[in-house]
C-alpha cells in the first residue's frame, strides 16, 4: 500500500501579488506609450534621427509591456482540466521573449552605432536635450511603480529590464546633447549607445537564463537533489532510501517536488511524511511536495 501525501494550495485567480504587479505593469506601459507618440512628434519636427530611433525602441519597450501586462491576465484564470496548473507558465514564456527581444534591441543599437561612427548624423541637441531629459523623468517614474513591487517576479524584472534600458538611453542622450551643445562632437551620440547597449546585454541574459531554466523544468535555485538525499536519510528517523526526486517551478514562485521515500518495516508512515515534507519547506523552500512512502 502506497502513502501518497498531496499539499495543493492553488487559489483560482492567482496569487495574491498578481494584481498589484499587474497594474504597475500597466501603468508603466501607459507612460512609455504616451512618451513614445511625444518622441516620435519630436524627432518629425525636428529632423533627428536619434529622436526617431530612441522612439522606436521605446515602441518595442510598450509592446513588451503590454505583453507582460496580458500574462499577469491571463495568470488570473483559474486551473481547468486541460491546464492543472493554471495559466502563470505564460508569464514565465512572456519573461524569456521579452529578453530575447532586448538582444535584438541591444544588436540594433550596436549596428546603428557602427553606422553613425562611420557617417556622422547631425544631432540638433537643444531639442535632443529637453526631450532626453522629459524621458529621464517619465522612465524614473515607470521604472519606480516596477520596482515597488513583487522584484522576484520574473515577468515584473523583464520589464524593468526594458524600462532601465530606456532610462539608460534617457541619462546617455542627456550626457550627449549636453556634449554636443559644448562641443559640438558628435560621435559621443554612437559611443554612448554602446555602453547603454552593453548594460542591456548583461541584464538580457540573466533573464533569459533564468525563465529559460524554468522552461525547460529545472530544479529550483536552492533545491540540491544530492543534498536533499542526504538530509533526508540523515535526519528522518525510520528513512531507509530516497529516490526517484524531482522537482521544477511552474513559475519561480510556484516551486514543486515529487520523491519515493522507503521506511523501515513497522515505522509510522505518516509521521515520516509529515518530517520529510517539513524538512523540504524548512530546510529547501519546498512549499508543494508530493511524498510516496512506501
Amino acid at each position: 500500500m502506497h502513502d501518497h501525501g498531496h499539499e495543493h494550495e492553488h487559489r483560482p485567480g492567482g496569487h495574491d501579488h498578481i494584481p498589484k504587479n499587474e497594474r504597475a505593469i500597466a501603468i508603466a506601459a501607459g507612460l512609455t506609450g504616451a512618451f513614445m507618440l511625444a518622441e516620435v512628434v519630436g524627432g518629425v519636427i525636428s529632423g533627428s534621427l536619434a529622436l526617431l530611433a530612441d522612439a522606436g525602441h521605446m515602441l518595442t519597450d510598450f509592446a513588451s509591456l503590454m505583453l507582460a501586462w496580458f500574462a499577469f491576465r491571463l495568470a488570473r484564470r483559474p486551473a481547468d482540466w486541460k491546464r492543472t496548473y493554471g495559466y502563470d507558465r505564460f508569464s514565465v514564456l512572456a519573461a524569456f521573449v521579452n529578453g530575447l527581444t532586448l538582444f535584438v534591441i541591444a544588436g540594433w543599437i550596436f549596428w546603428e552605432a557602427i553606422q553613425r561612427l562611420l557617417d556622422p548624423v547631425e544631432v540638433l541637441g537643444g531639442l535632443m536635450l529637453w526631450v532626453a531629459l522629459i524621458g529621464l523623468l517619465v522612465n524614473i517614474a515607470a521604472f519606480y511603480v516596477l520596482t515597488r513591487g513583487e522584484s522576484e517576479n520574473l515577468n515584473v524584472r523583464a520589464a524593468a529590464l526594458h524600462v532601465a534600458g530606456d532610462l539608460l538611453g534617457s541619462v546617455a542622450a542627456l550626457a550627449a546633447s549636453l556634449i554636443i551643445i559644448w562641443t559640438g562632437w558628435m560621435p559621443i551620440d554612437p559611443i554612448l549607445s554602446v555602453l547603454v547597449a552593453a548594460i542591456i546585454l548583461r541584464s538580457a541574459w540573466a533573464v533569459v537564463r533564468e525563465s529559460g531554466h524554468i522552461l525547460l523544468e529545472g530544479a529550483p535555485r536552492e533545491f540540491d537533489r544530492r543534498e536533499v538525499v542526504q538530509t533526508l536519510g540523515e535526519e528522518v528517523e525510520g528513512v531507509t532510501e530516497v529516490s526517484h526526486v524531482h522537482a521544477w517551478q511552474v513559475t519561480q514562485e510556484r516551486p514543486m517536488a515529487t520523491l519515493e521515500v522507503v521506511a523501515e518495516a513497522g515505522s509510522d508512515k505518516d509521521a515520516v511524511r509529515r518530517e520529510v515534507k517539513r524538512l523540504l519547506k524548512e530546510r529547501f523552500g519546498m512549499d508543494h511536495a508530493t511524498v510516496e512512502v512506501r
